[in-house]
């Protein structure tokens, strides 16, 4: 499968940038058209990875004052 997606890849290049802007958008469109239960059950499988990753320690959790000071300084 990795060598059709990089066919796929290489073709999409070789398009005008104004086709592959087309391109872009169509695919992102289709990711929207999940339903809203199946999006859900996604994020909830991929906020549980995430956690069993940081309960096992293979991850270290940042402290929230932190994350929130990064992002507003990124705003200025």
């Amino acid at each position: 499968m990795a060598s059709k997606l990089k066919e796929i890849e290489e073709n999409a290049l070789q398009l005008s940038p104004q086709d592959r802007a087309k391109l872009a958008e169509h695919l992102i469109h289709s990711l929207d058209e999940l339903e809203d239960a199946e999006a859900e059950r996604l994020w909830i499988a991929e906020a549980e990875r995430r956690y069993k990753e940081y309960k096992e320690g293979k991850v270290e959790g940042i402290q929230a004052e932190l994350v929130f000071k990064e992002a507003r300084l990124k705003l200025k």
